[in-house]
């Protein structure tokens, strides 16, 4: 079991605690479709999630490969994250 997941933080988090959930779920989605890809070591590589004003910024330990950027585009995107393509990354 991994027991190292990366950080999920929120502007606003405090008077606004959905986007702490939104990013739970964006989370779970993201994790779904790397484990489909068969990517056993992408958890490894995201230190935190954040929500800045309906931005999710991904912070990596090392750079992600477009495969990845793109799992979080389409979470973000759908109906359990924003529903817009607003996504950042940072190494």
């Amino acid at each position: 079991m991994f027991l190292d997941h990366p950080s999920i933080t929120a502007t606003n988090s405090a008077t606004e605690p959905d986007r702490i959930e939104r990013l739970q779920r964006v989370y779970g989605y993201v994790m779904a479709l790397a484990d489909a890809a068969g990517l056993e070591t992408f958890i490894e590589k995201v230190v935190q999630l954040h929500d800045h004003k309906g931005t999710l910024i991904v912070f990596w330990h090392t750079a992600p490969s477009e495969q990845e950027k793109a799992f979080f585009t389409q979470a973000w995107g759908s109906k359990v994250g924003d529903g817009s393509s607003n996504v950042e990354h940072e190494v």
